[in-house]
């Protein structure tokens, strides 16, 4: 006798359950790929400003001119607006119309925000290199300009630290307390 054959597929209720297990797994873990997320967000924004910084050394060292990393906005002080290098043959830290633009950056995801701390104390905020690839100040290319960017997403920080030699390093001061101090902790 032939047996009938077997239908293929699954019931409603089957569906339903593998439905409801598959929605309380994803509200499980929400939270946690949430803040890796977040995390990598600021871990990408540290890397963008970081080769912006390294491309104003090199490019400096290489045309044998000083040259500017600096915020994009019109007050030179919101790196969140993204940045620009370029040649500032006049020394002004602006990029004016007949200097050489070399890379543009544009703005940061929201919720990130930077915080400048150079020697150069409040005024226009940019980081500048000679044609020996030391960093300098607006006054003299002979002068050092170091300091401290940091970077803030909720309660993550990155830093970004330039020494007086213009060298460059970037740190995670929860996992660095005691070498990666800056700027103010708080947003």
């Amino acid at each position: 006798m032939k047996t009938p054959l077997a239908r293929g597929g699954h019931t409603l209720v089957e569906l339903m359950v593998v439905l409801t297990i598959a929605a309380l797994l994803l509200a499980v873990a929400a939270p946690g790929l949430h803040s890796i997320l977040a995390r990598q967000r600021l871990r990408t924004v540290q890397n963008d400003l970081f080769a912006a910084i390294h491309l104003t050394r090199s490019q400096a060292i290489t045309r044998g001119a000083r040259v500017t990393l600096t915020p994009q906005d019109a007050a030179a002080t919101d790196w969140t607006q993204g940045w620009v290098v370029f040649v500032d043959s006049n020394g002004n830290q602006r990029l004016d119309p007949a200097e050489e633009r070399i890379f543009q950056q544009g703005p940061v995801h929201p919720g990130i925000s930077i915080k400048f701390a150079f020697s150069s104390g409040p005024a226009r905020q940019f980081i500048a290199y000679n044609a020996e690839g030391r960093s300098c100040s607006a006054a003299s290319s002979l002068a050092a300009h170091w300091g401290t960017l940091s970077l803030f997403q909720g309660t993550a920080i990155r830093r970004i630290k330039i020494n007086m030699l213009g060298r460059v390093r970037a740190c995670d001061p929860q996992l660095q307390p005691r070498s990666c101090g800056g700027a103010a902790d708080a947003q």
